[in-house]
């Protein structure tokens, strides 16, 4: 019988979303934790100048953290970094306001390293809705930027989108698209959460679901703990399936109250969105260096070995290839 240890040493570990504090603190702290790989936020509400401006930051923390980490473009990048002892850096974005109105900058930004872009941030843009106000669904623009990006092989992510802008993506999209990081309105219901039904419907169009653990949109809120995190594993699971599902833990860690002001208002400034109230991570899992807990958890709850293997990082990879077209 293995350990939990020896499960989470031998495993792919994927974050399929972190928005934190870069800096050498924290890549150690995935170091720490043992991850492979994660999906890293650098656009949000920045447009395509501020958005290269933050990936000319990570050039620079890959030279100067280089022990650490490692640039990802294709799925080997995640098996290398594996063997390298680092952590592979997927660079994403939470919205496709970087795109402006330029479709040609869909494949620079790929070119740039980028790929995963979530099509909307909680507000309109140019491409569609997201889930904080009344859904318009998929422009015509929208859609010419969907077929660019499954032409390029950027993955689209639908984790803050409205209900019908990501249906409208999940039917119009010929790759696979994701919630990279949601939890089920089934267990909590909030705006960011996903109803059962929307589950099983990215699930049925071969898309795929990185389960979060953010506290505010847990069952037991800032009270959660590590069980709490896996129950809504479990319940995503019957839903979607062993194949469908994955890690997106959205970990802020190092980051002050200013920087959730400007998350939480519209286009970082304009009119409040949400409050999200104090953050704390579940118990158990309160930084990134704790990732080998969940395999622990996993297991203590009845998953194989090879059920958490999948989860903790083995299904991203799966449709990551297909995505990027390798």
């Amino acid at each position: 019988m293995q350990s939990a240890a020896e499960v989470h040493k031998q495993s792919i570990v994927i974050d399929g979303l972190i928005i934190a504090n870069w800096g050498r603190e924290l890549f150690e702290d995935m170091r720490r934790g043992g991850l492979t790989a994660a999906n890293c936020t650098v656009s949000v509400w920045e447009g395509f100048q501020a958005t290269v401006n933050n990936i000319a930051e990570f050039n620079r923390h890959y030279r100067e953290h280089g022990d650490l980490i490692r640039p990802v473009r294709t799925t080997s990048d995640i098996l290398k970094a594996k063997e390298e002892g680092r952590t592979g850096i997927i660079l994403g974005f939470q919205n496709a306001h970087a795109f402006e109105d330029q479709l040609g900058y869909v494949e620079i930004f790929k070119q740039l390293g980028v790929g995963i872009v979530q099509m909307a941030y909680n507000t309109q843009n140019l491409v569609g809705t997201g889930c904080y106000e009344r859904d318009g669904g998929l422009s015509g623009f929208g859609r010419e930027v969907v077929e660019e990006m499954n032409r390029v092989g950027i993955m689209c992510d639908l984790s803050h989108v409205g209900a019908k802008t990501s249906e409208e993506v999940i039917l119009a999209s010929k790759k696979p698209v994701c919630y990279s990081h949601c939890l089920p309105a089934g267990l909590k219901d909030h705006p960011r959460n996903k109803s059962d039904a929307e589950l099983r419907f990215i699930a049925e169009h071969g898309g795929f679901v990185g389960v979060t653990m953010f506290a505010p949109f847990l069952k037991n809120g800032i009270n959660s703990t590590i069980d709490d995190y896996v129950e809504a594993i479990g319940y995503v699971l019957d839903l979607v399936g062993e194949d469908a599902i994955g890690i997106g833990t959205d970990f802020t860690q190092g980051h002050d109250q200013n920087f959730f002001e400007w998350l939480t208002h519209d286009k970082g400034y304009a009119r409040r969105l949400t409050r999200f109230g104090e953050i704390i991570n579940p118990e158990g899992i309160r930084t990134i260096g704790d990732f080998p807990n969940l395999t622990e958890a996993l297991l203590r709850h009845g998953y194989s070995p090879r059920l958490a293997e999948k989860i903790m990082g083995g299904n991203w990879v799966r449709v990551l290839k297909d995505v990027w077209g390798e």
